[in-house]
């Protein structure tokens, strides 16, 4: 067995290989859990993909969401540290437009 391990892209590309071979979502999800191991996806995840590409979304990166949390960089969060170490989880999350939990986290 190989030690490969399939990112999301990955997969994803595969299920447009499969769709492009005209095989059914479950015919791909079988192919892939054989190769891969069946935490590679789920079977529903197939269907999802199949659906999108079926409607001409061959995009296989994920969509950026207004849900998604703001990536920041430790320097942003030293310099503010650094101007006032007393800050509070709640003001340095509205400034790094995170949420207070990463906040706390940090």
């Amino acid at each position: 067995m190989s030690k490969f391990e399939p990112n999301k892209r990955h997969l994803r590309e595969l299920l447009i290989y499969f769709f492009n071979l005209k095989k059914s979502a479950a015919e791909a999800y079988r192919l892939i859990i054989e190769a891969h191991n069946e935490a590679a996806l789920s079977e529903r995840t197939c269907r999802k993909w199949f659906h999108k590409v079926k409607n001409g979304d061959f995009d296989v990166e994920d969509k950026d969401r207004s849900g998604r949390p703001k990536f920041y960089e430790d320097a942003e969060l030293k310099e503010l540290l650094a101007e006032d170490s007393s800050q509070t989880q709640k003001k340095l999350a509205y400034t790094l437009e995170v949420t207070q939990q990463t906040a706390r986290i940090i």
